[in-house]
């Protein structure tokens, strides 16, 4: 579904099932899965890989060098940057840096994820925050700039353990799925009960 106020550039590349909604422009050689929801006022540059069932809420522009995979949740006014030192007079689209967002984090409403880092799988970003450096899978971050103050479940609830650990580790359940975590060496891995 493409609203008719919408601009897809020929050469872009548009998933089954994807919405693209009022005012959006995807451009040439962007490639975006399947499953997707490109709010309103959004922007897609050519550089891009959008995987499935990404959601993009209103005025979100996803600069050249951007990835984002699976399941991944673009809050309202959230930023991209592609350039560490702008300047108007420079030209540094050789310089373009590579930001890799994991599959299932969350960026926050009206947060900054400067370029050239690496948020993790099912990591959190608070609202507002501002991201100058990598973010551990399952880490929720918050704050200018952001720091880490906690963990998070697949599911998006709080897991109850502690920032650092033990030489042995800490295992919590989610309290909504009961999924089962385990923090060892400072990382959260998700553990398989099958």
């Amino acid at each position: 579904m493409i609203h008719n106020t919408a601009i897809v550039d020929k050469g872009a590349s548009i998933g089954l099932n994807t919405k693209i909604w009022h005012w959006t422009h995807v451009s040439s050689g962007a490639v975006i899965g399947e499953g997707c929801s490109l709010g309103q006022n959004v922007f897609v540059a050519s550089n891009v890989v959008i995987d499935n069932n990404v959601k993009i809420q209103n005025n979100v522009s996803v600069y050249d060098n951007v990835r984002l995979e699976d399941d991944v949740f673009c809050g309202p006014s959230m930023v991209f940057t592609n350039v560490y030192n702008p300047r108007s007079a420079v030209s540094r689209a050789e310089e373009y840096k590579d930001t890799l967002v994991r599959k299932g984090a969350t960026l926050g409403a009206n947060c900054t994820i400067v370029c050239g880092i690496k948020i993790g799988k099912y990591a959190f970003i608070g609202a507002g925050a501002v991201v100058t450096k990598d973010v551990k899978d399952f880490a929720l971050v918050v704050g200018v700039p952001a720091r880490q103050v906690g963990w998070m479940s697949e599911y998006g609830e709080r897991l109850p353990l502690p920032l650092k650990n033990s030489e042995d580790g800490v295992v919590e359940n989610c309290t909504v799925t009961g999924g089962t975590y385990h923090l060892r060496d400072n990382c959260v891995e998700k553990m398989d009960t099958t």
